[in-house]
């Protein structure tokens, strides 16, 4: 049975970038709705017990998409949760960041092309779905992808960072304005700590985000380095 993670961070932790209200929202009813129609869709399809990455995996094979779609959103908010911090620095500048902003710097020029394509990609995204910076066998890249689609189920990819780019992630505090959304995110809130661990497990050193089983808190180990900010309990 798949669980509904904790949020690393207090509702309120990411003001003024995102709102108490968008976050209660977002992980209290949306990420809720996704894990609670997994677990009744994946037990139907014998699929009970498996690691959410092999249901997200084998539902795309099988073509059962209302599997697909809602195991993957599950997935995919894990991850997005995680990708976002109140502490970090706005761009990766600390010892564990370094490999990360050279890559970054070698496939985008500066950290600075970077967040404008990271940015332009998600702005410019038709619908609903998820912009990523991930890594690709030629080297970083930023993409989108449509609805719940995911890294996943794609050969090759290994994801650093994402941002929901469906409208009930940002539409009470932005209203249309993605754009301004997604520079004030990657301006203010991405983790790039989250990040440098994923990039460094793309290596082969340590291991990558993985969907926590009933028990773990996926948010313990970015508030053991940032002491005083409880996690918020769902519900």
């Amino acid at each position: 049975m798949f669980i509904l993670p904790k949020l690393p961070y207090d509702y309120d932790a990411l003001e003024p970038t995102l709102s108490h209200e968008t976050l209660h929202s977002h992980h209290d009813k949306h990420h809720r709705t996704y894990v609670d129609k997994t677990n009744s869709l994946a037990k139907a399809a014998g699929l009970d017990g498996r690691p959410l990455e092999d249901v997200v995996r084998e539902a795309q094979r099988s073509g059962d998409l209302k599997l697909f779609h809602n195991s993957a959103q599950a997935w995919n908010h894990a991850f997005f949760w995680l990708s976002m911090t109140p502490h970090g620095a706005a761009r990766p500048a600390t010892p564990q960041s370094r490999d990360l902003k050279a890559a970054i710097d070698q496939a985008f020029g500066s950290v600075e092309a970077f967040e404008d394509a990271f940015v332009t990609e998600g702005a410019e995204h038709f619908g609903s779905g998820w912009v990523w910076l991930a890594v690709a066998p030629q080297g970083l890249k930023v993409l989108s992808t449509h609805d719940a689609d995911d890294t996943l189920i794609r050969d090759g990819l290994f994801p650093l960072l994402v941002c929901d780019l469906w409208e009930h992630a940002y539409y009470l505090d932005y209203q249309s304005d993605r754009q301004g959304f997604l520079r004030r995110w990657v301006d203010n809130v991405a983790d790039w700590t989250f990040a440098a661990r994923q990039f460094a497990a793309s290596q082969g050193a340590g291991d990558g985000f993985r969907y926590p089983t009933a028990g773990a808190d996926p948010g313990a180990e970015d508030r053991d380095t940032a002491p005083g900010r409880p996690a918020s309990a769902p519900g």
